[in-house]
């Protein structure tokens, strides 16, 4: 048992990579990388944990000191890898579990059509009616921003400072005033999609922005966080 303590974290620890590396390298989808990341971090850390405690109570009092260094090094690598995605997990800190997030909530920005937006074709871009409360909740700093500009210019600059930020922008509607962008993440590569709205406001201009994930049902944030970036440096 003190023996199969390190093999089984090393393996472990060798499932998390293929699924971070993989998805990365788009080898394979960011949802089936996430999900052998979390299997091997997670449920094989947990797994050779116990492995190991167990393998650290039988070689108690000396009674196998090679046994007791194997129990060591496998705990050692298998609590590595549970306090990673611990941390990964953490950095959502109490974000609801949704994907959709937008400073509008009684008018959501729409996304364009698919005939504009071909990623868009079949898929469900309507904003998620329950999400609403969740968002007014969870979310009461989002809000329309209001600037001093003229439409135009404030469209113009929104347009910048949205690729200023890393997102590459797919289409933009000069009609309507919005644009469409995808932003991808750091590691998993997960897609997130973004409109951006711009309408008078009086002598000035109001930005909208909405923010939805690709993959899964929860964004550990992620979309609101993207939402006050672009605000942040709007303003």
């Amino acid at each position: 048992m003190a023996a199969a303590s390190p093999i089984l974290s090393l393996i472990t620890l060798a499932l998390a990579l293929v699924g971070l590396l993989g998805a990365y390298l788009g080898i394979i989808s960011p949802m089936a990388g996430f999900q052998t990341f979390i299997a091997g971090a997670l449920l094989g850390g947990l797994f050779a944990t116990v492995l190991a405690l167990i393998g650290l109570f039988l070689s108690r009092g000396g009674r196998d000191p090679e046994g007791r260094n194997k129990s060591l090094l496998g705990l050692s690598i298998s609590l590595g890898l549970l306090i990673v995605v611990l941390a990964a997990a953490s950095t959502g800190g109490d974000a609801p579990p949704i994907n959709d997030i937008t400073t509008d909530l009684d008018s959501p920005p729409a996304f364009a059509d698919a005939t504009l937006v071909s990623e868009y074709a079949g898929r469900d871009m309507g904003y998620p009616p329950e999400f609403v409360e969740i968002v007014r909740t969870s979310y009461p700093d989002l809000q329309s921003l209001h600037l001093d500009e003229s439409p135009p210019d404030a469209f113009a600059r929104a347009t910048k400072t949205a690729e200023s930020l890393g997102w590459e922008i797919v289409a933009t509607d000069e009609g309507a005033r919005a644009f469409y962008a995808r932003d991808v993440t750091g590691i998993f590569r997960f897609v997130d999609d973004v409109v951006v709205r711009v309408r008078p406001d009086g002598d000035g201009s109001e930005i909208d922005v909405r923010s939805k994930s690709r993959d899964g049902r929860g964004d550990l944030g992620a979309n609101a966080k993207r939402i006050r970036a672009l605000l942040d440096a709007l303003r």
